[in-house]
């Protein structure tokens, strides 16, 4: 016999439902019970996007077994309900935030590494990868596939809105909070390795003549040995930084 549940999603995980069900209260209607994480995400909403589920008011957590008559209401990270009010499902945020990111978000790779955050991106990785390094590195999962945020393995995740890179770049630093954690220039752009300053007199062949005339300082990754120096670029990255770091709020 059928059975059904009513639910509300609030603020942004109505993104990820159909037209027709944001911003409102509707009918579900199942005939096995569900977890309220299968349930949820049948519906469109990935995990990693949930904050809280209340189950006819109480809090429960991924594993609740919907019930028929159940009214299910779930919500994202920054709801404004006090922390200590409900318990969330939400797991507690990464001391180091590090991120994985999906082979169609290379330029967001690249901002991330700009701004000094451990991005590890390479334009080969399947889903199947991506899934497991988040999970063993503890590495957030940038995405756009939802499908790919609803495998079980990815504990940390968030499914970006927009293919604009640098709106993806201020969205990932608002939803977790990193701004006061930018370091500019700690990272090569290219592979993610570290940045160190190098002596010019131990580079001396590797660099154009007249950018050894006009430079003294330099660094180079310990990864990759790409070589980096105060030229035109940096003036250009730094006009991009400051123009991030001025639309934070």
């Amino acid at each position: 016999m059928s059975r059904s549940a009513t639910f509300r999603f609030y603020a942004d995980l109505n993104d990820f439902l159909p037209a027709h069900r944001r911003q409102k209260t509707f009918i579900h209607k199942f005939d096995l019970n569900a977890s309220a994480k299968d349930m949820i995400e049948s519906l469109g909403v990935p995990h990693p996007e949930i904050d809280m589920i209340l189950a006819n008011d109480r809090p429960v957590d991924f594993s609740y077994l919907v019930q028929d008559g159940d009214r299910i209401a779930v919500y994202p990270f920054f709801t404004i309900l006090s922390p200590d009010a409900f318990n969330r499902v939400r797991p507690a945020p990464l001391d180091l935030p590090r991120f994985v990111l999906d082979v169609h978000l290379g330029q967001l790779a690249r901002y991330l590494r700009m701004f000094g955050f451990d991005t590890l991106y390479h334009n080969n990785f399947d889903d199947e990868v991506l899934a497991r390094i988040s999970s063993a590195e503890q590495r957030i999962l940038l995405t756009r596939d939802r499908g790919l945020l609803k495998r079980s393995l990815v504990v940390h995740g968030y499914c970006l809105r927009t293919t604009r890179p640098r709106q993806q770049l201020l969205d990932v630093l608002r939803r977790f909070d990193l701004f006061d954690a930018i370091r500019p220039f700690q990272r090569c752009i290219n592979c993610n390795g570290r940045l160190e300053p190098v002596d010019k007199t131990l580079i001396r062949d590797q660099l154009p003549a007249r950018i050894w005339a006009e430079y003294d300082e330099f660094r180079r990754c310990q990864a990759c040995h790409q070589i980096y120096w105060q030229g035109s670029h940096l003036a250009r990255m730094e006009r991009f930084i400051q123009g991030i770091l001025s639309v934070q709020d």
